[in-house]
């Protein structure tokens, strides 16, 4: 039976005794070494040259593997959710936008911990979703093409409704990473 590629990682900081994970990502391959070889400016990238400076090494933890996409980005979601991010007083870099401001002292809905990470993972890949299907069409994708080849469409209440396919839209039009045309496709910018 052939394995299934994904893998759940945790990248740790070996100063920290016992080691304390500061990144949680998914991949396959040698993802979970690639940000230790390509060191980039974000917080996560800081630690990792902050660590080298010292003449440490990042720890790699491969949490769980033999997984498929759908179950590495469950546990993903779980363990970033279960350790929180550092801008929300958690220990991880993990680059997950915080709350809106406007969510602070209105909010009438009991929010669980991880629920908005996970929501902000799915808005993720779903905004992938539709700029491959914008690429792979050049002269352009409708609303309800999205919504119909990425099965986005909802029957409730009866009638098609493509209310997420135009939000994701309207989200990466706000991100200048559609634009519409005269004919109303959307099409890829300069990506």
């Amino acid at each position: 039976m052939a394995q299934n590629p994904f893998y759940v990682y945790a990248l740790k900081d070996p100063r920290d005794k016992p080691a304390k994970p500061f990144y949680i990502g998914k991949g396959t391959g040698n993802r979970a070494w690639e940000h230790q070889a390509n060191v980039d400016e974000s917080e996560k990238g800081q630690l990792i040259k902050q660590i080298k400076e010292v003449g440490y090494s990042v720890i790699h933890t491969i949490v769980a593997d033999n997984l498929t996409e759908q179950q590495a980005l469950k546990i993903e979601a779980e363990l970033i959710s279960a350790f929180g991010i550092r801008s929300q007083g958690g220990l991880l870099t993990n680059k997950v936008r915080p709350n809106p401001e406007n969510i602070k002292h209105r909010v009438r809905a009991n929010i669980p911990d991880g629920c908005y990470e996970k929501a902000q993972m799915a808005l993720g890949l779903m905004k992938s979703a539709v700029m491959e299907l914008a690429k792979a069409n050049p002269t352009g994708i409708s609303n309800s093409d999205a919504a119909k080849y990425l099965g986005l469409q909802s029957d409730y209440g009866g009638g098609s409704k493509d209310y997420l396919s135009y939000s994701v839209i309207g989200l990466l039009m706000k991100e200048g990473r559609l634009e519409r045309t005269v004919s109303r496709k959307h099409v890829a910018k300069g990506e």
